[in-house]
């Protein structure tokens, strides 16, 4: 289960704005298309890090984190934020979502942050459940009608893969 994290270009950005057609009705109500989150991604281009995930040369999701910078945590964004997450149906439920939270809590912890938030609606086929397995935790906040969830990443409870760090 080796996967790979490529940067959004113009030799995947069909690829990978086509994987949002993959998702079923209740997930595409779940998490914005990979098209809308490209192009959220391009004006915040100090904070947002998109990237598409391969199980080899097969594009399977999507992952776009907010990582705060100087400026962001000014105005009051201060968490590192898993903004857009994403796997076509035909991979999930093999592991490969586990390893793409362990390499985003790698990538928060390599930036020098100790959690990690995100936010997900309750919904039937919605990722709440998922998250909880991994080890995210309610906060008591919301975002619109989302619930907001927290990962605390040097937690004793979640083992993360042996997956190398993130660049």
């Amino acid at each position: 289960m080796n996967l790979v994290y490529k940067p959004i270009d113009k030799g995947n950005f069909e690829a990978v704005v086509k994987l949002s057609d993959a998702l079923t009705d209740n997930q595409k109500r779940c998490v914005a298309s990979n098209a809308y989150s490209i192009a959220e991604a391009s004006v915040h281009p100090d904070n947002a890090y998109a990237r598409a995930i391969y199980l080899g040369d097969t594009p399977i999701g999507f992952f776009m984190v907010f990582i705060p910078d100087e400026k962001s945590t000014a105005e009051g964004d201060d968490a590192f934020f898993l903004w857009r997450f994403m796997i076509v149906p035909d991979y999930q439920r093999k592991g490969y979502g586990r390893l793409v939270l362990d390499h985003v809590a790698k990538l928060a912890k390599a930036h020098g942050f100790k959690r990690v938030l995100t936010s997900c609606g309750m919904v039937e086929d919605g990722p709440y459940p998922f998250y909880v397995r991994y080890g995210f935790k309610e906060n008591g906040d919301k975002i619109g009608d989302e619930t907001v969830l927290e990962y605390d990443i040097d937690s004793p409870s979640r083992k993360p893969s042996q997956e190398k760090t993130p660049t």
